[in-house]
């Protein structure tokens, strides 16, 4: 729900002050059990200058005494520390966005020898090395290049003495990289595949960075979680989707569509994703659910106008999509590997030897002929020589 450049600080509970001695160990485990989670989903990786506490607040239900305690998620062994609860005024208001459409095109192999390999494995194998790129990727803010440590509102008017944006939205392209650099060296791996998964289309990122003195290399770090972590949340939905309901197999699969609603009180938008078949009053009773306040139905932004994807799979080895469509999968599976399915059954694995064996005859029928060219040659040179 979170878009990019905010995290989830922690828990609360409220419960009366008898209580709260028997919830913290409940609270310190549901903590590193809730990073833990996050952690496992993340095609980035954490810096060492961000903050690794996370906080426990314990409400009174009948004082409203707050108690607040921080752990450090980066150690296993961290013990609970008192933390000081203090209000600021205007904070959920001093928020600016950052809006990004970024073209995705993403083609994962599905090897043939790793059979133990379902589609969600290797599509998130092949999803980890595209976030390579969109990590060492050229970020362009409202249409300018600017250095790390700049300041995101340089240049912007100022207002009695504090520097002040005019606009609260930035555009953000993202240009990658086509060539690698002369002092990287490039290698190529041949590998016998029995398919493939591509990921096509325009994505739709909104990220949101805090307004007291913004650097860029902050706001473009915001840009790029917001990039890996909504493409891979719409592969893990889908994936999910197909093992709860037990969809069969067919040609055609959809991936979510994304969702804007406005936090109430604030100038942020959280998100969500709808299938096609969802009903926007769906929608609207699940953040309403989650957020614990009354949506309309008007509040909600449909990032994607169009439906968001879909998969094909051809046993012939190739495929095409050809629908008009913002962002979609296409597998291409052979008829007698199961790779592409979300799981391997038992009965198909005996043919895999089988089919290495001729893969490994075809590839190998040039030595083969070569082999038999010079034993045809040596014997006609005996036969000269004998007479």
């Amino acid at each position: 729900m979170l878009p990019g450049g905010l995290v989830v600080l922690g828990i609360f509970i409220i419960t009366t002050l008898e209580l709260a001695d028997d919830f913290q160990n409940a609270l310190r485990r549901l903590i590193f059990s809730m990073e833990k989670s996050m952690s496992r989903k993340r095609l980035w990786n954490v810096t060492e200058d961000e903050v690794s506490e996370r906080v426990t607040l314990h409400i009174c239900s009948s004082t409203k005494k707050i108690s607040c305690r921080t752990y450090d998620v980066q150690d296993p062994k961290s013990s609970a520390r008192p933390a000081d609860w203090k209000y600021q005024s205007r904070v959920s208001a001093s928020w600016l966005s950052l809006d990004c459409t970024v073209h995705v095109n993403i083609h994962i192999p599905l090897s043939a020898t790793s059979v133990s390999y379902t589609l969600e494995k290797n599509t998130k194998s092949g999803l980890t090395r595209w976030a390579k790129q969109i990590e060492n990727g050229v970020y362009l803010i409202n249409g300018q290049v600017k250095g790390n440590d700049c300041d995101l509102l340089e240049g912007q008017k100022k207002s009695r003495g504090n520097t002040q944006a005019t606009a609260h939205s930035f555009d953000v392209r993202v240009l990658t990289q086509l060539l690698l650099n002369s002092d990287h060296r490039s290698t190529a791996t041949v590998q016998i595949c029995s398919g493939s998964v591509n990921l096509r289309g325009n994505v739709k990122c909104r990220a949101y960075i805090h307004s007291n003195r913004p650097k860029v290399k902050d706001a473009v770090q915001a840009v790029k979680r917001d990039i890996l972590n909504t493409v891979a949340d719409r592969c893990e939905i889908l994936f999910e989707d197909l093992l709860l309901n037990e969809i069969p197999e067919k040609k055609n699969y959809e991936l979510p569509q994304r969702v804007f609603v406005p936090l109430p009180g604030s100038t942020v938008m959280l998100c969500d994703y709808k299938f096609g078949d969802e009903s926007a009053e769906e929608i609207r009773d699940h953040f309403s659910e989650m957020l614990d306040h009354e949506i309309q139905i008007e509040d909600l932004e449909i990032a994607e106008e169009v439906n968001t994807g879909c998969a094909y799979f051809s046993a012939s080895g190739t495929a095409s999509c050809t629908d008009n469509i913002t962002f979609h999968i296409t597998c291409m599976t052979s008829s007698v590997n199961s790779e592409a399915s979300l799981t391997n059954t038992s009965e198909e694995q005996p043919e895999q030897p089988k089919k290495t064996i001729g893969v490994k005859i075809q590839q190998n029928i040039g030595v083969i002929t070569a082999l038999a060219v010079a034993v045809l040659a040596a014997g006609i040179s005996f036969h000269y020589f004998s007479d």
